[in-house]
């Protein structure tokens, strides 16, 4: 199996990249990691897919999401919602397939280091993913990062949390 993850932020300390790694390691598989600072495309218009076509780079995202058996996804939240990093290459890679999950089953997750754990941005991937050929077997929310992740070790400290991200990335093997 391979698994292709990412942090929907292009923060080079981001949190959610830190968490998307190590749930990641939870489950036997290859597994790659992408950076969405290697992704960074002019923003989206109508006008300019018009004039310049869809860029590369949006094409070399979407041959990634094909080319692996699952994904695994930690969402940042900035006011509410996506980040703009995000944001701008989910909008270059629909327009090649409107279906750019392909079917892949998918694990989203979402983290921040206050009490809402970034919920509202991940109840909005849940439901919308569905839409974009996401088979989303599992979501988890995990607040309070830096009292609820080591982040010396790279793991999950809090029980409770460590057996929810478990079980949900176990989803991905069944």
């Amino acid at each position: 199996m391979k698994i292709l993850g990412f942090a929907a932020s292009n923060n080079s300390q981001s949190i959610n990249k830190q968490l998307v790694t190590y749930s990641t390691q939870l489950v036997e598989a290859e597994v790659e990691i992408l950076d969405l600072n290697e992704y960074e495309m002019p923003i989206y218009s109508a006008d300019r897919e018009i004039a310049s076509g869809v860029p590369e780079l949006a094409q070399a995202f979407f041959d990634k999401i094909t080319n692996a058996d699952a994904i695994v996804v930690s969402f940042a939240e900035y006011n509410g919602s996506y980040t703009s990093a995000f944001k701008n290459i989910f909008d270059w890679v629909s327009r090649i397939e409107q279906k750019l999950y392909q079917g892949k089953p998918m694990v989203l997750l979402s983290t921040s280091p206050g009490p809402g754990g970034a919920q509202s941005v991940l109840a909005g991937a849940v439901a919308s993913s569905p839409f974009f050929a996401g088979d989303v077997k599992a979501s988890l929310s995990v607040p309070s990062f830096f009292d609820n992740f080591d982040v010396k070790a790279g793991k999950i400290s809090h029980p409770a949390l460590q057996q929810q991200l478990q079980d949900a990335m176990n989803t991905l093997t069944v």
